[in-house]
Parts: structure tokens; sequence; C-alpha cells
């Protein structure tokens, strides 16, 4: 039996846009003709898979159509979610449609994710499916490549031809982050591996009445082609818990499948910025640069509603203080040491720190070292041109 592949679109990617209320979600990112829902679609067009199934909600319905259909694929289900209910009412009632018999393995796969070497990831599943029972979860662990405080870990021990998982830790600060990886820790990656009877048997023992909505939630729904329609009344009656709050933290029988592979959830423009970095030669050519008296910009990747650029201020250089009517801007310092002022108040920046410039926010970088100043900046709104700029001071002689 094939494996089945749920890909779960519903999240807003709160965390990339913490300012705005209005914004694209993450995995639906032009990152330059690509995008994180359109590399989980590729991912589940493995030998090793089954068609995939989609939970997500009506505001993504047509987006998700539109991709299917550029990457060519014709055969798949959709289970839209009719309120918010977090990862574990959703991982369930998707399990619990009539196209997945009762012992297929499920991969339980985010749209947000970036996975590299598929050819080794595909490998581990499918040979740890043998291990799947009626009860168990697999997650999956990535090597960690620094000692990062943005995910979670988990610690596991060697039992047969199992990995063991003996410990979760949630984001630990930096020094037990250094203590965890010294005790071969891997990151939490956030996906999920197991049997449809497993997830039933287990929201049955240890959430018997999210087991009870849901179902009924799915006996209800609506079935319009190959989209279906969950009922509201009972998923909106349904505890609002993530699966491993809802099951995880509930049962024992929990093994690790550890990888050694690229891998980011891009939850911040920091990862993202390693991204581009990675990617510099493909995102940056002569038509997206624009030359400044104070250096340049270049225009990376853009989506409705915003815009990612790379600004480069050169020594003894300094923007002119600004505002604009339209947008909002995040800047996330990725070389140098600049002066930002916003609104009459000057602070000092390093690599790394992050600023957030409100909208009709009076602002400038300055760049009094030696070292050039880079700078990745997201600008959300309305309008995102260069003609909305209102100056006030330039060294340039460019304030009208």
């Amino acid at each position: 039996m094939k494996i089945r592949p749920v890909i779960l679109c519903g999240g807003s990617g709160t965390r990339l846009w913490p300012n705005q209320k209005k914004h694209i979600p993450k995995q639906f990112i032009d990152f330059g003709n690509w995008n994180l829902f359109e590399k989980a679609i590729v991912r589940t067009k493995g030998s090793i898979f089954d068609y995939p199934i989609i939970s997500t909600n009506s505001k993504y319905l047509k987006l998700i159509k539109k991709f299917l259909r550029k990457h060519k694929v014709n055969k798949y289900k959709i289970v839209l979610e009719p309120s918010k209910r977090n990862t574990g009412p959703a991982i369930l009632s998707t399990a619990l449609i009539k196209d997945i018999p009762l012992y297929q393995p499920i991969m339980i796969f985010t749209a947000d994710h970036l996975i590299e070497k598929l050819s080794i990831f595909n490998k581990a599943i499918n040979y740890n499916k043998k291990f799947l029972n009626d009860k168990n979860v697999f997650v999956f662990g990535i090597k960690p490549k620094n000692p990062s405080v943005e995910f979670g870990y988990f610690l596991t021990k060697r039992i047969g031809k199992i990995n063991k998982v003996t410990k979760f830790i949630e984001k630990p600060k930096l020094l037990k982050a250094k203590q965890i990886i010294k005790n071969n820790g891997y990151w939490n990656s956030g996906m999920f591996y197991l049997r449809k009877d497993s997830i039933i048997n287990n929201f049955k023992k240890y959430r018997p009445s999210v087991y009870k909505n849901c179902l009924k939630s799915v006996e209800n729904a609506k079935k319009i082609n190959k989209v279906y329609y969950l009922n509201k009344k009972w998923f909106s009656k349904a505890t609002a818990k993530s699966f491993d709050y809802a099951i995880l933290e509930k049962i024992r029988d929990i093994n690790a499948i550890k990888l050694d592979i690229p891998w980011s959830d891009l939850g911040s423009w920091k990862e993202i910025s390693k991204i581009f970095n990675k990617n510099k030669v493909k995102y940056i050519n002569k038509n997206n640069v624009y030359h400044r008296p104070w250096g340049r910009y270049s225009n990376l990747f853009k989506g409705n509603g915003f815009l990612v650029k790379e600004l480069y201020v050169k020594s003894k250089s300094s923007i002119s203080l600004q505002k604009h009517h339209h947008r909002s801007e995040h800047w996330l310092i990725t070389q140098g040491k600049p002066i930002i002022t916003i609104n009459k108040v000057k602070s000092n920046k390093k690599v790394s720190d992050s600023v957030f410039i409100p909208q009709g926010a009076i602002h400038r970088i300055e760049n009094p070292h030696k070292v050039p100043v880079k700078i990745l900046e997201i600008q959300t709104g309305s309008i995102l041109k260069e003609t909305d700029i209102v100056r006030y001071q330039d060294i340039y002689g460019r304030v009208k």
C-alpha cells in the first residue's frame, strides 16, 4: 500500500508579519517563480506516494487549485476547515474521510517547509513503513546546523532498529540549545508519520470529544467534486489544540526518523535571507538592481501587497530622512552596523537585528563605518512604489 501524503495548508504565517493584519501566508510567498506550497506538491509526486489530500480553508481554495493545475496534479482531495481549530482537529478530520483506507500509512506534511535531498527523505519514510502500527507515531528530526532558539528539539534512545523519543524540549534558550546538541538532540520538524487507525485510536482514547465532533463534521460534510466542506456546527465544537498537545503529550510510543538534510520552516525573515544568499545569482540581475547616491537596492521577490528588497548602503553614506504614506517596512540587518532613526529616536543596530517601520513613521539608515551595510527590507502596503517617498532631509540634495 502506498503512503498517503496529507498537506496542512491552513496556517496564516503570522510569525513573518507580526505587525500586520493583512499579509500573504508564508506558504504562498513568491520566491522567484516558486513558493513553499508548490514545493510541497512536488514532494508528493514521489513513486512511494498515493495522490495528495490538502487540509486548508476556503480563503486559500482558489490558490491551491491554481498551483495544483500548474503542476498537473489532477487527482487529489481537498478538506476545507470551516473554522480555525489548530492541527489536531485538522489532521483527524482529514484522516477520517473515506478516501483513506483504515490501515494506510499517512505522511503529514506542512505546506510551509523547505526540504531538500528528497531521495534521502523518501527512502527513510519508505524504510520505516514496516514499523508503523495501530498506536505509534513517528516524528522527524533534523540534525542541527547550529544551536537555534527558533526550533523545538527532542532526544532519542536506540532500541533495536528504532529510535525512541525520550524527551521533547520546547524552544530553548541558547545555552540550553548548545547542551541539547552536545547530547545528540535533533530539531523537531513538526512532521508526523503514522497510520490512519493510529490517528483514530489515539483520539478515541485521549481526546474522545474531539473525535466525536470531528467524526460528525466529516459525516455531515458536503462533497462537491474533489472538495469536502466540513460541517461547521460540529467542527467548531472540537477543542482547538495542536496535534502535539492533543496526542503526542499523551502517548508513549513515539519514534523518530532522524535526518541530516537541508531543511527550514522559513519561519523568520532571517531564515528567508539565508535562502536568498544561497540563491543570490538567481535572484539578482541587471534588470532588478537600482543604483542610488547612497548605494543600491535590488528587488528580490514580490506578491500581493508585499515586496522584498536588499538594500546596500555604502560606507559614510545614508538614505534620506523620509516617510511613506502607503506602506510599512520590516528591516533585517544582514551586514554592517547601521544607525537607524525612527521618529527622532536613533539606535545602533548589528547583524541579525530586526526593525519595524510603521506606515507614516519618519526614518533613516546611516552608515558611518567602513563596512557596507546590507539590509533585507520587506515592504507591505497598498502602494509599493518609489513614488511613495516624502523626504525631509537628504545629503544628496533630493528634498523638493
